[in-house]
């Protein structure tokens, strides 16, 4: 098949997992970008990417890269040099959206209706008919990005954003990304490699995605349809067959995965959404507050995000964290903690050195993920 340009979207600090599952799939020319990756592929990698990558947001391809200066420019750029009948029939629906950067172009809402104004005037140029606009479930969604004078059109393959699996019925208060919580867990290496447990699950995010990668079923098992459903050169029969062969790489984990909370009300959203994504027999739910929870083997990896309410004054979230570092030390030796947070403080009243520590963004909330051995007494000992 043909292989053409793809732009991934992901979180900032995700990009490099992303591409080794992109590698994976079989990507070529595979490059960094700044919360995204490039490759080149072919019409199966864009719909194995949809299905089966972890860490994407989006999945784009580029079909026009243009000079603008000015938007009549822009506009006629649009119009006059894209064949969009290739992609849309003039009988379709449509959607666009812009991000702009660089200064030259300045209003992004503007831009996007300038760029359909310019898709839907190449119509009315050949057929003296326009496709109409549908927000929600276009036949074609076009996204512009334009950085300075440079403007890029990029087809939408996804539809919905990818961290909509599907699973999720019910949510506590502030619920951890779907794609940040497959990226956590990928990021600590942790792969049906030992127990896994998450102590305060909130509504089981983490572990719901553990779980998925555990048994190596596609994050997107329960989506009903992508944006390349509707696209005119869609491949039923491919799309079929790649599901189909993705589902049955499904394995059953080799070791048990373990959630808990301290909140019932957390606790019944976890096991809602476990029943939800058809994991409830891989992981175990149980209410309990940390400080009262015994590792469930001498060694293990434990992810966690733990809560933190603003509202709380500082001593009492510093008392709160400084009470999680002292758990982990008394009775979890052997395991290895991952913890993030968005509260750079409140780390720090834990007591652990982390051995290792990056930053990453859930959604526009910076956070710090920080690894730590746990040894009895010191680390030379």
């Amino acid at each position: 098949m043909e292989r053409t340009p793809i732009i991934v979207k992901t979180f900032h600090g995700l990009e490099a997992v992303l591409a080794e599952e992109l590698k994976a799939l079989g990507a070529a020319d595979v490059r960094l970008l700044k919360r995204a990756v490039s490759c080149t592929g072919d019409l199966a990698l864009i719909y194995r990417a949809n299905y089966e990558l972890r860490t994407a947001l989006r999945v784009l391809i580029p079909i026009h890269t243009f000079e603008a200066s000015n938007e009549r420019a822009y506009y006629r750029a649009v119009r006059g040099e894209v064949e969009w009948s290739k992609y849309l029939d003039v009988s379709g629906t449509l959607a666009v959206d812009a991000v702009l950067s660089g200064g030259i172009f300045r209003h992004s809402q503007y831009m996007a209706l300038l760029t359909k104004d310019a898709i839907v005037d190449y119509y009315r140029d050949r057929y003296v008919r326009r496709p109409d606009v549908n927000p929600e479930a276009p036949h074609l969604r076009v996204h512009a990005r334009i950085h300075g004078s440079k403007c890029t059109l990029l087809l939408d393959a996804s539809g919905d954003s990818l961290h909509k699996r599907g699973y999720r019925r019910d949510t506590v208060e502030a619920p951890l990304n779907e794609v940040l919580a497959a990226g956590l867990v990928l990021l600590s290496g942790w792969n049906d490699t030992g127990p896994f447990v998450d102590p305060m699950c909130g509504s089981g995010t983490i572990a719901i995605e553990a779980a998925l990668l555990a048994a190596n079923i596609p994050p997107q098992r329960t989506r009903s349809s992508f944006g390349f459903f509707r696209w005119k050169n869609f491949d039923r029969k491919l799309w079929e067959r790649l599901k189909a062969e993705a589902d049955a790489r499904a394995k059953k984990p080799m070791f048990t995965l373990y959630a808990s909370d301290k909140d019932t009300r957390a606790r019944n959203a976890t096991a809602i959404n476990l029943l939800s994504a058809g994991l409830e027999n891989l992981v175990q739910v149980q209410k309990m507050p940390f400080e009262k929870l015994v590792p469930p083997a001498p060694a293990g990896v434990l992810i966690t995000n733990p809560p933190y309410d603003e509202r709380l004054r500082t001593d009492d979230v510093a008392q709160f964290y400084e009470a999680i570092g002292n758990h982990l030390k008394r009775h979890w030796s052997g395991w290895t903690a991952w913890i993030i947070s968005s509260n750079r403080d409140a780390l720090k009243h834990l007591g652990l050195h982390p051995s290792q520590r990056m930053t990453l963004y859930n959604g526009a909330l910076e956070c710090v993920f920080q690894k730590f051995e746990l040894y009895e007494g010191s680390r030379k000992a």
